[in-house]
């Protein structure tokens, strides 16, 4: 049997409330870059982009990101640009060890935006590397051996477990 940490309606409370935080601290900025990373992480962005147009008028741009979790080492946006003088929120749906987010970093380090914010789901606080989410709709204490899924339903997040 799943333990689930957030259902369908509380992941949307969520997700509404992630956007909210987004747009108060983003208050004047030009551009949101919003970048998901492969797979849920899109999925939280573009649910992220459709509540941020909702709720301001802020634009935003929509980029996935594409990367091996497991050897991080081949990293892939679906576009390149210059993200010189740009404000980018990497999404993703759970942090782990953090190398993720360390990792999809590695893509605007040749460039000097003007901020980089992390957005996740859910944030597991036990970290191996130095990341901790600008913006996380739940923290969780884990245990290393404990893993948390999220489901996803086409362009919907249906819930998160613990497993």
């Amino acid at each position: 049997m799943k333990k689930y940490l957030l259902n369908a309606e509380t992941v949307e409370k969520k997700l509404q409330r992630l956007a909210l935080e987004l747009i108060e601290n983003n208050l004047g900025v030009q551009e949101l870059i919003l970048v998901g990373i492969e797979e849920h992480g899109v999925v939280l962005a573009k649910n992220i982009q459709q509540l941020i147009r909702e709720n301001s008028r802020i634009p935003t741009e929509l980029l996935t990101l594409q990367l091996n979790k497991k050897k991080p080492t081949d990293i892939k946006l679906s576009r390149e640009m210059d993200f010189t003088g740009k404000v980018i929120v990497l999404i993703d749906d759970v942090t782990n060890s953090g190398k993720t987010l360390l990792y999809a970093l590695k893509p605007f380090l040749d460039y000097h935006p003007t901020r980089i914010q992390t957005l996740v789901l859910v944030e597991r606080t036990h970290t191996l590397f130095p990341i901790s989410p600008d913006y996380k709709g739940i923290s969780l204490a884990t245990t290393l051996q404990d893993h948390i899924y999220v489901e996803v339903d086409g362009d919907k997040v249906t819930g998160a477990y613990l497993a």
